[in-house]
């Protein structure tokens, strides 16, 4: 039984001269994308339990008690969220820490370079996707450039890195490494 040929998405310019120059890039899955945003919460989630720990020691050397909970929709927890994501995208030129791991990129359909207004402006778009029950994030399967909400307000797309160069093997490389090191022996 053959299976069907993967369709891969890639982006349609609609107007500038930037969007010309983006024309055919790969786009990143949303299985990508999603990786991508749950390690990056994994992530935000350890650093505010770990800024925790000493409202914690402290509290508890009062009360005797000492209890650990990280509310997300709360003081620094929240604020959080839309710091990491855009000071890190920023310095990260449209990468964060998850989006470097499963190899995908945020990149401006406007301005070559990613700035930090971008960054943060798509960080706070992502409260604008979360509305509605994430209806937001699920726009990704009915856009044309798999934009989610936070993408067309920061006016973004997130594309899919190539592989390293070094990783890539041309045809003489494949043909030596397929040859013997060794003559047989008799």
């Amino acid at each position: 039984m053959c299976a069907a040929p993967i369709k891969t998405k890639v982006f349609r310019p609609t107007d500038t001269a930037r969007r010309h120059a983006l024309e055919g890039v790969v786009l990143a899955s949303f299985s990508q994308r999603l990786a991508a945003f749950l390690i990056d919460f994994v992530f935000i989630a350890l650093l505010v339990g770990v800024a925790s720990i000493p409202s914690v020691i402290t509290e508890g050397a009062k009360t005797g008690h000492y209890d650990l909970h990280i509310n997300p929709f709360h003081g620094w927890a929240l604020l959080s969220l839309p710091l990491y994501f855009g000071l890190v995208t920023y310095w990260g030129k449209g990468r964060s820490i998850g989006k470097r791991l499963v190899r995908i990129r945020v990149v401006s359909l406007s301005h070559e370079h990613f700035s930090l207004w971008h960054s943060i402006e798509r960080s706070l778009g992502y409260g604008a996707s979360a509305l509605e029950g994430g209806f937001g994030f699920l726009q990704y399967f009915i856009h044309p450039n798999r934009q989610t909400v936070h993408d067309r307000i920061a006016e973004t797309i997130v594309i899919a890195e190539p592989k390293p160069a070094d990783a890539q093997t041309e045809p003489s490389a494949v043909a030596e490494a397929a040859a013997p090191s060794e003559p047989p022996r008799p």
